[in-house]
């Protein structure tokens, strides 16, 4: 996707009513320290439209981003750091729960996971939650460019077994340094969001 402009429309509270945008939405989930801000930026060629911050957990809202009139990227609260209190925890899950159940544009997922390390207790839960709310997450292994080429794979393979991805499952390794993996996330989001067609299955035309 080409972007001719972007800004952050809503931005929706606890007490918030979750808006009714008309648009295709893609949602980004994920634990509080693991880059969704920087990836958002990233996507959106912008240094700082998501702000990034050295304390986790700043997110405590669901923020939409405008993409060119067409589409919105939405950022879910980050999870597993935060220093709040469990009550304040919970009240996010149950905005998020209440965003992927409510939300009629809601297109696709995507679960962001640090390559470095085995997916934690949380990042299983959020997983298996996106799953229980009828998404098929698809995961974005982030910071890849923290790990010598030669540990990816190894490390990819670890974070499936770790969450235990459904057969078929999109895992895609990012870097927001080096923006490897970045146009392969904007292809999935072009086409989950109806902004090019799907890509069909080649058939086999050879009669038996």
């Amino acid at each position: 996707m080409v972007i001719k402009n972007v800004s952050l429309d809503i931005v929706c509270g606890i007490t918030s009513k979750l808006p009714d945008t008309g648009r295709p939405e893609v949602a980004f989930a994920g634990k509080s320290n693991v880059g969704k801000s920087s990836l958002i930026n990233s996507l959106v060629n912008r240094k700082a439209l998501a702000r990034t911050s050295a304390q986790p957990g700043k997110t405590q809202t669901i923020n939409f981003y405008n993409i060119n009139e067409s589409i919105y990227l939405v950022d879910l609260p980050g999870y597993g750091y935060a220093k709040v209190p469990q009550s304040e925890k919970e009240k996010w899950g149950k905005m998020i729960e209440r965003y992927l159940h409510t939300s009629k544009v809601l297109k696709a997922v995507f679960l962001l996971v640090d390559i470095r390390h085995d997916p934690s207790a949380n990042d299983k839960m959020m997983y298996d939650w996106v799953v229980h709310n009828g998404y098929n997450p698809i995961i974005i292994a982030t910071k890849m460019d923290k790990l010598k080429r030669s540990q990816i794979q190894k490390n990819l393979k670890a974070i499936k077994t770790g969450l235990n991805l459904r057969p078929g499952s999109i895992m895609i390794p990012f870097s927001a340094e080096t923006k490897q993996g970045r146009d392969e996330i904007w292809a999935l989001i072009d086409e989950l969001t109806g902004q090019i067609p799907a890509v069909t299955e080649q058939t086999n035309l050879q009669e038996k």
